[in-house]
């Protein structure tokens, strides 16, 4: 099915007003701009960059759309900014330190911006940063504490744990004025926890990528070829105290190579990432498709075709339909008796994963999740995380990865319909939670299936549970589980007792207006696609250090 043509209006970039008393709290010596709120306008004010009103389903909301030919704004919009310091290297940090050294390079600003990495002392990444060419000779590689003392733009990319217990140091050694620059509202739920607040003479923005840092990396390269390639990203002002935090924050996104930039907070970008990365974007497809796998084993399947009904038709063609014909595309896809069997899968699962999803959401809600982090990752030197990779499901993968034909890969109905259903179980949940469609649409959809599942369709999704954030690969081993029971004794025993198709519930997913939402989506996405090797030759796949073998 043809996804629908969205207009969409360019509006002038309007200058910023002055400070007045309404939205701000005045806390000590100034008053500061500071937004926390989860349900607020998606309007925003920037003085350097063209934004753009977009009606996702009825509710209109504000991008920037970035591209090579807007890197030349990026030069007022960090006016005021010597030296960027970006601190860890993990998943983003690689990414996003060699994004913004290359654009600035590109637009000439390389002499005038030095981007530099932060890293304890003694530490193994060190290496790594120097195959990029960041180097204490150069001046682009120092200590963690070094560099944030120096840097007017501090962006934070260590694990969520290690900012648990280090901010109060990280917020000390800040230079009054500088900019902190989150990738993941993690921390904040962390103060809000411990009832502590960000410093008053610093602004504080986030600008959170829709994908892991190997996909911002590899399709920031691919725009090199074709403009406009790139990872959306949203991005959050929570504290403004320089007045300028706003294009600060987009300056930073459009040089990441961002398609499209949209507003969020703090506060729900971590509930929606967090949540996310739980249910549909990771924990919910690995629980899903070690179930779906036992049970077409269970009904006569090869291991080998029960892996390519299962996990081979998820990451492959159900993801590559969603991606450019959403999820009514699946459904069109299918033949009549295809249909049926799509919609009885798709009607027994819906409930029992969104009752995971609930569950979820509000555990991150309340901050136990966040809590459950920062405490697991106190045991990981006792108790590290082992790769999941080594059972019979993940060994038959490598094997049909290694003979595949992308042809050959069925279309199941029925994993088509449970995957489907937990799609949308993640998307209602988040919607009755009070996010905006651009956040729905890009934490529970575009991420999923334009980031993450091309690489799990390369490499295994076992690969990626073993392969992202500390914090994700806690949720995914977490949460999986609870989807992969909950549908196995729930949805699969209804279908396999009779249930037939609950048409209030068809009614409702073929009618709902998350589709016309993605449609908005799908009209500003790049015609590119992520290109990702099975070997991980093109650097953007690479193995964590710690999972190499000695």
């Amino acid at each position: 099915m043809a996804l629908a043509w969205t207009q969409t209006t360019r509006t002038a970039a309007a200058p910023r007003p002055k400070h007045g008393r309404e939205g701000q709290r005045r806390r000590g010596r100034g008053a500061v701009r500071v937004c926390a709120s989860l349900a607020q306008d998606a309007d925003f004010e920037t003085k350097n960059f063209a934004k753009e009103a977009v009606d996702f389903s009825g509710s209109q909301e504000y991008i920037v759309r970035g591209g090579r030919d807007v890197f030349p704004k990026v030069k007022d919009a960090w006016k005021n900014i010597r030296t960027v310091g970006v601190i860890g290297w993990g998943s983003q940090a690689p990414a996003q330190s060699q994004n913004i050294r290359d654009t600035l390079h590109e637009i000439g600003m390389e002499d005038q911006v030095k981007v530099m990495i932060g890293l304890r002392a003694g530490s193994k990444s060190a290496a790594e940063a120097e195959k990029a060419g960041f180097t204490q000779e150069n001046g682009t590689l120092g200590e963690v504490f070094d560099v944030i003392k120096q840097s007017d733009l501090v962006i934070l990319l260590i694990s969520d744990a290690a900012q648990a217990t280090l901010y109060p140091k990280i917020l000390e050694a800040m230079k009054p004025g500088a900019t902190l620059g989150l990738s993941h509202g993690f921390l904040l739920g962390v103060m809000q926890s411990e009832g502590t607040g960000f410093r008053e003479d610093i602004n504080v923005v986030l600008v959170a990528p829709k994908g892991m840092g190997p996909s911002v990396r590899r399709l920031y390269e691919q725009g090199r070829e074709v403009n406009g390639a790139g990872i959306n990203a949203s991005f959050a002002v929570h504290q403004d105290v320089t007045g300028d935090a706003t294009d600060v924050a987009l300056g930073w996104s459009i040089a990441l190579g961002s398609p499209f930039t949209f507003k969020t907070t703090l506060e729900s970008e971590y509930k929606s990432d967090i949540y996310g990365e739980r249910c549909i974007l990771l924990g919910a497809v690995h629980g899903m498709v070690e179930g779906l796998f036992r049970r077409y084993v269970r009904q006569g399947m090869s291991e080998e075709e029960a892996f390519k009904h299962s996990a081979e038709c998820i990451t492959g063609r159900v993801s590559k339909t969603i991606s450019t014909k959403g999820m009514l595309g699946v459904y069109d896809m299918l033949d009549d008796a295809g249909k049926e069997e799509f919609m009885r899968a798709y009607c027994a699962s819906l409930k029992p994963a969104m009752d995971i999803c609930y569950e979820c959401y509000e555990e991150v809600a309340s901050c136990n999740e966040i809590r459950s982090v920062v405490m697991h990752g106190a045991r990981l030197e006792r108790f590290p995380m082992g790769k999941i990779d080594g059972t019979r499901m993940w060994q038959v993968g490598k094997e049909v990865r290694a003979t595949r034909k992308e042809a050959d890969i069925p279309l199941n109905p029925f994993t088509a319909g449970v995957y489907v259903a937990t799609m949308m179980a993640t998307i209602l949940t988040l919607r009755e939670k009070g996010h905006s469609y651009s956040e729905i649409c890009n934490e529970s959809v575009i991420e999923a299936v334009d980031s993450l599942n091309p690489y799990m369709h390369a490499r295994g999704v076992a690969f990626m549970v073993d392969n992202c954030s500390t914090t994700a690969r806690l949720g995914s081993r977490k949460w999986a589980p609870r989807f992969d029971y909950n549908l196995e004794q729930q949805a699969y025993v209804a279908v396999d007792e009779g249930s037939g198709i609950e048409e209030e519930i068809k009614k409702s997913f073929l009618s709902d207006p998350v589709h016309q939402a993605l449609a908005a989506c799908a009209d500003l996405r790049p015609s590119v696609d992520i290109s990702v090797s099975a070997s991980g030759s093109e650097n953007a796949g690479s193995v964590r250090p710690e999972l190499v073998a000695s």
